[in-house]
């Protein structure tokens, strides 16, 4: 498992295929501030509700100069139905290999009934103009977590 990062630290680049199979890069975003969150699987009803607070918040994240990425280790074709039934206007990403949350430290050990395995953390990643982790959370919750992160990046007065 790579380490977590933090704030200061150089965000890994990374290219993955869209929903669509198109192949994105972080460095895509270079000059604006992107906000990369991991979610452990299209469909389920944690991740719904993460990403229609996404895109529910898009508009005013956009306007404060964010742009929203989101990768699970998904397949293309679950990310294309995901993003076709509910709506989502923000690139969603696919990490089959998950090699791309392994270097933003949100692939590791996850307890979940009394069972330890490998598995997708849910983190958020804020990634600023240049490049540099602005903000890194971890083990965040589904629920509320948007408003939470508009709180901790003060877009909410």
């Amino acid at each position: 498992m790579a380490e977590r990062l933090i704030p200061g630290d150089a965000a890994p680049d990374f290219t993955l295929q869209d929903a669509t199979g198109k192949s994105v890069s972080l460095s895509d975003f270079q000059g604006r501030k992107t906000i990369v969150y991991f979610y452990p699987a299209a469909s389920t009803p944690g991740c719904t509700k993460e990403a229609c607070d996404f895109r529910d918040s898009l508009a005013s994240l956009q306007a404060a100069g964010y742009e929203v990425v989101g990768i699970s280790p998904d397949p293309v074709d679950a990310l294309a139905k995901f993003a076709s039934e509910e709506e989502l206007t923000f690139p969603l990403l696919s990490d089959q290999e998950h090699a791309v949350a392994d270097a933003y430290g949100a692939w590791g050990e996850k307890k979940n009934y009394g069972r330890t395995y490998q598995g997708l953390i849910r983190s958020t990643v804020v990634v600023d103009p240049d490049g540099k982790v602005s903000l890194a959370q971890y083990n965040v919750r589904a629920t509320g977590h948007v408003a939470k992160l508009r709180r901790d990046l003060k877009l909410d007065k």
